[in-house]
């Protein structure tokens, strides 16, 4: 129930700031790296390099099986289910301009850890990989949720890692403490919250992010 409620806190604050949060202990994870003050200063750094983007095009469809229930799908380009999770990540980061998807993948399964709640046994999920066109500093992978009382940014992984590996997913749990604004390395935009490792579960909290229906959904990613 504490991924649950944290998550309702985050649906309110995706409105009121630019953060994303999902469960987590309040503690820091160890594997996350330290974060760095958002400063307004410049600082002459080497432009970013245009993201690596695959030889051949994603594929579109996946079979299901016992760590993927009911298979993926990438949604139609333009669809409902292709904007919403854009949407999503517009409000949560706060990225303006054009996006550049370069793969998208949508699932449904259970919360995790699994629960006996009907309105819990079939969440949507999906999987984006994106960056910017006219900022490509602003790069990276996104797992966003979508239940029956709202949908909110669940993490976020840097733009060259692959498939669903810890440390990589980071989720933002929400803290009043902890309202300054950060940036993480290989992290796409600033962050509020107390940064956790998304597939293992927070510092003393083992529920991981996605549950085993649903993480290998991400195979191959």
């Amino acid at each position: 129930m504490t991924r649950i409620i944290v998550f309702l806190w985050c649906l309110t604050l995706l409105a009121l700031t630019a953060s994303a949060c999902v469960g987590g202990d309040g503690s820091p994870t160890a594997t996350i790296p330290s974060p760095v003050p958002a400063s307004s200063k410049t600082v002459a750094s080497a432009p970013p390099t245009r993201p690596a983007l695959p030889a051949t095009p994603p594929p579109t469809v996946g079979a299901a099986g016992t760590t993927c229930e009911g298979g993926w799908s990438t949604p139609p380009n333009g669809s409902s289910l292709w904007d919403m999770p854009l949407a999503v990540i517009r409000k949560a980061t706060g990225v303006a301009g054009p996006l550049a998807v370069v793969d998208m993948r949508t699932f449904v399964g259970p919360e995790s850890p699994p629960s006996d709640k009907n309105y819990l046994m079939d969440i949507r999920r999906w999987y984006v990989k994106l960056y910017a066109k006219n900022d490509l500093a602003f790069q990276g992978r996104f797992v966003v949720e979508d239940r029956r009382f709202g949908r909110g940014l669940a993490a976020v992984a840097p733009y060259d890692t692959n498939g669903f590996v810890s440390p990589d997913w980071v989720g933002f749990q929400y803290d009043g403490a902890h309202a300054k604004a950060y940036s993480y390395k290989g992290l796409p935009g600033t962050w509020t919250g107390i940064a956790y490792d998304f597939v293992n579960g927070g510092r003393g909290l083992t529920i991981p992010g996605l549950p085993t229906a649903s993480a290998g959904c991400l195979d191959g990613t």
